[in-house]
């Protein structure tokens, strides 16, 4: 195309020299005409070009999504393949996890039979012990703690200050404790001494550790005069290490020094008919 051009110029100047002005003004606008044919030519060339290139990068991008998409076609073969294998697994896993369910739901319906026997028994004892009892005093308390049932029974209706020797006045209570342990022959009750954190020595008690443990066989005692078979009654003392508040005032040690009388309602035979259901469940399985 350059040759061209430099033939037509080399042309024009050898006419300009030899031909008229009429005919040199004519190969002029043939020049022209020609020089921008030349340019719309270059122009299409270039875009032609571009489209070239963009073409290709067009193509490089669908041969590589072709790459992938045979590769993924291949991994979903694969799979398949696999989860043809699994499904059959799965379904038999599945069907042993249901069956497991089924026992797990029937143990557990089970347990909560018991419990729920054992709860409906807890809820007797304390009606029956609260109209036994038949106090409406604050300073004695019926009431279920984690399962158990206790009577609570505020210091100073048992003993004088200081002191392990049971008062007069807390015979009439005690009476009637008596007559709930003695109503409930089949249950135990465990007498539990309470103190206040201020240190306590006495004569042979050295500690709170002995006043509340002297306490509570002091009141076993007493039980056992008003008719309590003593092979229910179990003898403890916590000392000041499970205070009802904080030993800082006067009022709440008041609350700490006191005596627990736990009833155990057949905890034994509880136990022993949940390890009764555990054993026939372990035999069906």
């Amino acid at each position: 195309m350059k040759k061209l051009i430099v033939f037509s110029l080399s042309t024009l100047f050898l006419l300009s020299s030899c031909v008229s002005k009429k005919e040199y003004t004519s190969l002029e606008a043939k020049q022209k005409e020609t020089q921008d044919l030349l340019n719309t030519a270059t122009v299409k060339l270039n875009s032609c070009l571009s489209d070239a290139a963009a073409s290709n990068a067009s193509l490089d991008a669908l041969r590589d999504q072709l790459v992938d998409l045979r590769k993924t076609n291949r991994d979903l073969i694969e799979t398949s393949k696999d989860m043809t294998v699994l499904t059959t697994k799965g379904a038999e896993n599945l069907e042993k996890s249901l069956e497991s369910l089924r026992e797990k739901d029937l143990k557990i319906s089970r347990l909560q039979d018991a419990i729920t026997k054992k709860d409906s028994v807890t809820l007797a004892i304390v009606t029956s012990i609260k109209k036994a009892v038949g106090f409406n005093d604050p300073d004695i308390e019926v009431n279920v703690e984690k399962g158990v049932v206790f009577i609570s029974i505020a210091d100073k209706l048992l003993f004088k200050s200081g002191s392990y020797n049971v008062t007069s006045k807390a015979k009439d209570v005690l009476a009637k404790v008596a007559k709930v342990i003695n109503d409930k022959p089949d249950f135990e009750a465990m007498i539990e001494g309470h103190t206040d954190s201020k240190s306590y020595s006495k004569g042979v008690l050295v500690d709170n550790w002995d006043l509340s443990v002297k306490r509570s066989t002091s009141i076993i005692r007493v039980l056992q005069e008003l008719g309590v078979n003593p092979g229910q009654l179990i003898a403890a003392g916590r000392s000041s290490y499970v205070p009802l508040a904080d030993n800082d005032t006067s009022e709440n040690r008041s609350k700490n020094r006191r005596t627990r009388v736990v009833i155990l309602p057949k905890i034994d035979q509880f136990y022993e008919m949940i390890e009764e259901e555990m054993k026939n469940l372990s035999a069906e399985n």
